[in-house]
């Protein structure tokens, strides 16, 4: 069978199980888009090529899916940068298909052009550029081969148009061989007896739980781990969900704006179990001053992670789920030979210190003063974020912008599920939540889908509910309207003696109703407590169309607990009304 090179990127795509592309046509990808038309697959017609990328993202972390986006040459490449570097940082599968000039043009500077794999190449597991017809098929299955094994991350083809335009005989990929490229096996027996061996011997344990155990389904595994040892578990930014916060053993989030018992636990543990977790500086704080007491188990499919920022005294190199399954074996094992290896009082004393840090340092806010004024915002975020929490089903998705929302969302809603939390974790991008939440309701259309987004971020990436709107995805955002960058003023409140400088933005300027009423969406405001939860209400039974609702919330609020930065966790901050027992405590 002869096709054009675009007819066989089309075929191929196809027999990879995509299911929808996320794009934006141009000059140089125009040749593919022709096949579409007769393609089974959908595609999503974005108006940014960021929000291709972020909206492919979004996809990815719901289904466990490789994303799929397609965007032209030139400054569509360039624009899609930015979810190629926040996928690589957060370990998300995407494929991303970029036009490029005829191959006789590269090196010219032709119209639209860039040399995008030059570019992509710090922030992509790999890319082709795509030279010679005969190898699209090939490239296609190598592409999801790298993006969807070992440590999973994006990979990008670019398509000259002449490729596109050329004819080629149709035929089946080889098996995938890269030289080079061999991504972790299963985990090695004596490395799972040593982590068993500490596993036994410690008594201050902790499971330092994160994104690759999400990544790699491994939930039900550490499920088992935690019910068979009893340790207590801590979930990173990256990993909310992949343990019930419901559980007693649960911690909660630990790092700069953890949970005082996350972070405690950690830093007084003598064992940490780092499942998926790679050492991040908003969870160590100062390195050096990290869990000083703790010796390291390092579980990660990423030998490069291993080392890198704290040893490890046993490395495991695998995927998660396969070593917490063959740890979960082996402790069993050991429990049948002595079964007093694992005899629940040992950890009890510790158990119980974690639980008097939970009762006696939970999250808390101040509740919002009566009377406030509409004008100045009475709204205390957190409540919207609880409220959100009891209105929506239990599986709800929920997505976030960055900054001071999505802290609170973090610490406020209760995760039960593994794949219902979507942020943007290590590079922290502001304008992710709209279109990534277009992305994880195209992925998973039985869910309801909750974005938590800031005004700042808002702002970013709204032209992106006209998308919604146009193809009939029917989103939630709230907006957290504090009228000013918040992250950043928090910072300049706590330390540039309040030298607030250049983050007040206006609460009233755009008119958030207006904006989304004008993108086809329902637009809603909030202004006082009472008003929050008949709003909530009203969104949940719109299911035609996107709602956003505009939350005028108390402009000066902080999140607390807080580790300053390049600070030891030790040196925590936790809401006021908690220090002088905090103070109390240490002494």
């Amino acid at each position: 069978m002869e096709l054009t090179g675009a007819q066989a990127l089309i075929k191929s795509l196809e027999s990879q199980g995509v299911e929808v592309i996320f794009g934006l046509p141009g000059g140089a990808i125009l040749p593919v888009y022709d096949p579409i038309i007769d393609s089974s697959i959908r595609h999503v017609l974005v108006r940014h090529e960021q929000g291709a990328g972020h909206a492919a993202e979004g996809y990815a972390q719901v289904t466990g899916r490789p994303g799929v986006a397609m965007v032209t040459s030139g400054p569509a490449a360039t624009n899609i940068v930015t979810p190629l570097a926040n996928a690589y940082m957060d370990s998300t599968p995407l494929v991303v298909v970029t036009g490029q000039v005829a191959r006789g043009s590269i090196g010219t500077d032709a119209f639209q052009e860039v040399d995008t794999t030059g570019v992509t190449a710090g922030v992509t597991k790999h890319n082709w550029l795509v030279t010679d017809p005969e190898r699209i098929v090939q490239v296609v299955a190598e592409a999801f081969h790298v993006a969807t094994t070992g440590r999973p991350g994006p990979v990008l083809i670019d398509f000259p148009k002449d490729v596109a335009n050329a004819r080629l005989t149709w035929h089946e990929p080889s098996p995938v061989d890269l030289p080079g490229y061999r991504p972790a096996g299963p985990p090695d027996p004596a490395s799972i007896a040593e982590a068993a061996d500490l596993v036994l011997s410690a008594r201050r344990p902790v499971c330092y739980v994160g994104g690759g155990v999400v990544k790699s389904g491994a939930s039900v595994a550490l499920a088992e781990l935690v019910e068979l040892t009893g340790i207590p578990v801590t979930t990173t930014l990256m990993a909310r969900g992949a343990f019930p916060d419901s559980h007693p053993l649960s911690l909660g989030m630990p790092g700069m704006h953890g949970t005082y018992a996350a972070v405690t636990a950690m830093q007084r543990a003598d064992l940490l179990l780092a499942l998926g977790s790679r050492f991040d500086d908003r969870v160590t704080g100062r390195v050096d001053a990290f869990a000083p007491g703790a010796r390291v188990v390092h579980v990660d499919v990423d030998r490069a992670e291993i080392g890198k920022v704290r040893r490890a005294d046993v490395a495991v190199v695998a995927d998660c789920r396969l070593a917490l399954e063959a740890l979960v074996a082996e402790l069993r094992r050991r429990a049948r030979e002595q079964p007093d290896a694992l005899e629940p009082g040992r950890l009890a004393a510790w158990v119980e210190q974690l639980a008097g840090f939970k009762e006696r340092f939970p999250l808390t806010y101040d509740e919002a003063a009566e009377g406030g004024s509409r004008a100045a915002g009475s709204l205390k975020p957190q409540q919207v974020i609880e409220e959100l929490r009891d209105a929506t089903p239990e599986d709800t998705i929920l997505v976030s912008g960055v900054g001071q929302h999505q802290m609170w969302a973090s610490q406020f809603w209760r995760f039960e599920h593994p794949r219902t939390w979507v942020n943007s974790g290590g590079l922290g991008t502001m304008g992710f939540a709209v279109p990534a939440a277009i992305g994880a309701k195209v992925g998973r259309p039985d869910r309801m889908v909750w974005a938590v987004d800031g005004d700042g971020c808002f702002q970013m990436t709204a032209q992106e509910l006209v998308t919604a709107s146009a193809e009939r995805i029917p989103v939630k955002i709230a907006i957290l309207n504090n009228a000013y960058l918040g992250m950043v003023r928090q910072w300049q409140q706590m330390f540039y003696e309040e030298r607030y400088s250049e983050v007040y933005l206006s609460p009233d300027l755009p008119d958030y109703v207006g904006w989304a009423e004008a993108m086809g969406c329902v637009g809603l405001r909030v202004a006082t407590p009472e008003e929050v939860r008949p709003a909530i209400e009203k969104a949940n039974d719109v299911e035609d169309r996107p709602v956003v609702i505009d939350f005028r919330i108390d402009s000066m609020e902080q999140v607390f607990p807080m580790v300053p930065a390049g600070s030891s966790n030790d040196e925590i901050v936790v809401h006021p009304s908690q220090r002088a027992l905090l103070e109390q405590d240490r002494r």
